[in-house]
């Protein structure tokens, strides 16, 4: 008898894996309710700075003489930066802003430099031309006070003299700060690495997880952008193919919050969990390295039943993407010892290995991507040359499996229904 079998098309990189999968395995596709109709992406900025939540706008506040410091993504996200500072220069020019007095900064965190192309690509050839563009550095941080749980406010003193900054990005969710957006563009976007690595510690708090705004390491954000004095955001909400489906501007908190509602509604998808998922990240940027594709992997746990496997798709083109990752992964032999050397030593890059570690123990990981198998292997994958490959695994174990596929995993949220 031939099998009915559904053909998959799995993002991987800049090109997509096609996958079949006999219909009789498929529990169901995780797909985001995104809206078919969309407005044109400047008409929803311009409305957004228009209309700003808890705050005057932008025109408003500015003068001839405001410096004016505006923090922007860097190269790992897919915030279209591009798009946003157009109608948020008519904005600020629109209150007598200079370009000769307005600065970008690139929100490097703890990410590496970015080069010359790159920084005028994500700008804009005309804006990269007209106004100086600078990137964050950890280690010129002046301290300028303490957040109620410990972390030191630490920030790029480039940023320092500016009498408005404003935060640009956008929101999706994010596997420990609950969402990404809003105040993340000041911490981790242009804070010291001590500030960064305190703050990042309580991502083991149960909180800390995908989806949520009142984890420890969120609050803290906020806590120090408030202290900081970030004046105003503006930040986008993007479909699976990366265009804008809302903004957002106005207060650092309640904006945010904002489209924090349009994402939930965008992307938390109710499921049973199933004995198996195949999830993609969605492509390129999302899984450059391993180190960003991790966040669908940890999305995807929330529909798989314990003890059963998750095959992610995730071409890696950069390798795994943080030394430290990399090098915890070659020197811990197995997940308990990767665990217990987190809980002894919080280093940034080495909570991916623990977190994964603690995945491993309660699923079977498949890894299809450009890593080779030892990389693979430490990273506590099981390596597989093709997503058929992996697929044909799972159902060598559990001919019967029922699979979910998550095409967009680092932005679909499955929330498992309650019984």
């Amino acid at each position: 008898m031939i099998e009915n079998t559904k053909t998959t098309s799995l993002a991987f990189g800049s090109m997509a894996l096609e996958l079949d999968i006999p219909e009789r395995n498929i529990s169901s596709i995780i797909l985001p309710s995104e809206p078919e109709k969309k407005e044109d992406p400047t008409s929803l900025i311009k409305k957004a700075l228009e209309n700003p939540i808890k705050r005057k706008r932008l025109s408003e506040i500015v003068n001839p003489d405001s410096r004016i410091a505006i923090i922007v993504s860097d190269v790992t996200r897919p915030t279209p930066t591009a798009k946003l500072l157009p109608p948020l220069l008519e904005e600020l020019y629109l209150g007598g802003a200079k370009d000769e007095n307005i600065t970008i900064v690139f929100a490097l965190g703890l990410h590496r430099n970015q080069t010359e192309e790159e920084s005028r690509k994500l700008v804009g050839e005309e804006v990269y031309k007209k106004i100086r563009c600078i990137q964050h550095d950890t280690g010129r941080c002046r301290r300028i006070g303490i957040t109620s749980r410990g972390t030191p406010i630490e920030i790029f003193e480039g940023i320092m003299g500016a009498d408005v900054v404003i935060g640009t990005g956008s929101i999706e969710f994010h596997y420990y700060a609950g969402y990404s957006g809003g105040a993340k563009s000041v911490l981790p976007g242009v804070s010291s690495k001590e500030t960064v690595l305190t703050n990042h510690k309580m991502m083991i708090d149960e909180k800390a997880v995908s989806g949520r705004v009142d984890g420890p390491v969120r609050q803290d954000m906020e806590e120090a952008a408030k202290i900081f004095g970030l004046d105003f955001i503006l930040n986008v909400v993007l479909d699976s193919k990366k265009e804008i489906v809302t903004a957002v501007a106005g207060d650092f908190i309640e904006a945010h919050r904002k489209g924090v509602e349009v994402v939930d509604s965008m992307y938390k998808v109710p499921v049973e969990p199933a004995d198996a998922v195949i999830v993609s990240c969605g492509g390129f940027p999302k899984d450059i390295n391993l180190f960003q594709a991790n966040k669908a992997l940890d999305n995807a746990t929330q529909a798989v039943k314990a003890g059963g496997s998750i095959i992610l798709v995730a071409e890696c083109a950069e390798g795994i993407g943080n030394q430290v990752y990399e090098c915890w992964n070659r020197e811990c032999q197995n997940p308990d010892e990767a665990i217990e050397r987190f809980k002894k030593c919080f280093e940034f890059g080495g909570h991916k290995t623990a977190i994964i570690a603690r995945i491993s123990k309660r699923f079977k990981l498949y890894l299809v991507s450009k890593l080779s198998n030892e990389q693979t292997r430490n990273a506590f994958f099981t390596p597989m040359a093709s997503a058929e490959d992996a697929l044909s695994a799972v159902l060598l174990e559990n001919p019967d499996a029922k699979i979910h596929l998550m095409p967009h995993g680092g932005q679909t949220l499955p929330v498992r229904k309650e019984n």
